[in-house]
C-alpha cells in the first residue's frame, strides 16, 4: 500500500519515515507549514535524529495540497485540533480525497473524526493512539525519542469491524517499529490516550517539566488517580467504555513516565515554549465539558484547563518583556 501523511510535524514525519525506511513503504508527505515545506526542499529532506544524537538528512518528498498529484491509499493524518478543519477543506478542494482511499488518524484530545466524517464515509476511517515521543526541533529537523522499537500504538475502525485494510497497515505498523494493536472500539480505545494526556501533557506543562521529572514527585501517583477517577466517572456516565481499567491506566502513566520516555517533554509543552496553542481544551477540557453534560463537575480537569491557559498567557508575557 502506499501512504500519503497529512501533517509534517513531529508524529507525522516520525511515521511517514519509518514506514518509508523499515517497511519499505512508498510515503508522501503534504503539509500547509510554510517553514516547514521550505526547508525540506532546501534541505532535501528532513534531518532526523535519535535521542539527540546521529542527527542525518532523510530524503522525502512534501507537497502542499494543491501541488499534489499522488493517489495513495491510506491517508496518515497527523495534525493539531486547531488545524483540522481547515487543512482538511483546503485538501478537499483541491482533489486529494478519494472514494477509494482510506484515513487514519491518531490525533490528540477528541473532536477530529466529526471533521474527517465530512470527507471520508465511516466504513473508511481508522482511529486510534500512539505512545510515541517525537520532538519538532525546528523547520525540517525532527528527534525521535527512545530506543527503536519503544513505544506502543493502537489502531481501530470507526465501526469496529476488523477489515483486511486495517490488517494491511497493522503489519505495515508493525514492520515499522511502532507496535501495533487491533482493537474494536474507538472511542474506548481514543480515550484511553485523552485519559493519559490529560495527566501527564497537561502537568508536564503547567510546570515545565519532563516526564519522568513528573514521576519522581512522590506524590504524582494520587494526583494521577484523582485525574483518571474524574475522567473515568465523566465518560461513563456518557456510556464509554474504556480499555483500560482504572488501574491499567494509572499503570500505564506510572511506565511510561517513568520507564518509556523519562526524558521526554510532551507535545503541549512543545507547544507552549514555540508559542503555539494547546490542545489542552480538546484533552482536560473534552472530559470537564462531558462531565458538566450529566451534571458531574470535574474540578480538577477544569482547574488545569485554566491552569495551562494561564501558563500560555505567562510565557507569552515572559516572552515580550525578554
Amino acid at each position: 500500500m502506499k501512504y500519503a501523511v497529512l501533517g509534517a510535524g513531529a508524529m507525522g514525519l516520525r511515521y511517514g519515515i519509518l514506514l518509508q525506511k523499515l517497511a519499505g513503504k512508498t510515503v508522501d508527505f503534504v503539509d500547509t507549514w510554510e517553514p516547514g515545506i521550505e526547508a525540506v526542499r532546501r534541505q532535501g529532506g528532513v534531518y532526523v535524529s535519535r535521542d539527540h544524537e546521529n542527527r542525518h538528512l532523510v530524503p522525502i518528498e512534501v507537497y502542499r495540497p494543491e501541488e499534489y498529484t499522488g493517489n495513495p491509499d491510506v491517508w496518515i493524518i497527523m495534525l493539531k485540533q486547531m488545524q483540522l478543519e481547515a487543512v482538511l477543506k483546503r485538501c478537499h478542494e483541491a482533489g486529494l480525497f478519494k472514494d477509494h482511499q482510506v484515513v487514519f488518524s491518531a490525533m490528540n484530545g477528541w473532536g477530529h473524526f466529526d471533521h474527517i466524517r465530512q470527507y471520508f464515509s465511516e466504513d473508511r476511517i481508522y482511529g486510534g493512539t500512539a505512545l510515541v515521543a517525537t520532538v519538532l526541533n525546528g523547520p525540517g529537523d525532527v528527534d525521535f525519542i527512545g530506543k527503536p522499537g519503544a513505544g506502543t500504538m493502537t489502531l481501530c475502525s470507526y465501526t469496529g469491524d476488523v477489515t483486511e485494510i486495517e490488517r494491511q497497515m497493522h503489519d505495515d505498523l508493525q514492520q515499522a517499529n511502532f507496535n501495533p494493536t487491533i482493537t474494536q472500539d474507538l472511542k474506548g480505545t481514543c480515550m484511553a490516550k485523552v485519559v493519559f494526556n490529560s495527566v501527564v501533557n497537561t502537568l508536564c506543562t503547567m510546570y515545565q517539566i519532563q516526564m519522568g521529572q513528573f514521576i519522581s514527585y512522590p506524590g504524582a501517583r494520587d494526583v494521577a488517580r484523582q485525574l483518571i477517577d474524574e475522567a473515568y466517572d465523566a465518560l461513563e456516565r456518557d456510556g464509554v467504555k474504556l480499555i483500560n481499567t482504572r488501574d491499567e491506566e494509572l499503570e500505564t502513566v506510572d511506565y511510561v513516565s517513568r520507564t518509556g520516555n523519562p526524558l521526554h517533554y510532551p507535545s503541549m509543552y512543545q507547544d507552549m515554549i514555540h508559542s503555539r496553542p494547546t490542545e489542552v481544551d480538546y484533552i482536560n477540557g473534552y472530559i470537564a465539558a462531558v462531565g458538566r453534560k450529566h451534571g458531574y463537575v470535574c474540578h480538577t480537569h477544569e482547574f488545569l484547563t485554566h491552569g495551562v491557559h494561564l501558563a500560555e498567557l505567562a510565557h507569552r508575557l515572559h516572552e515580550t518583556q525578554a
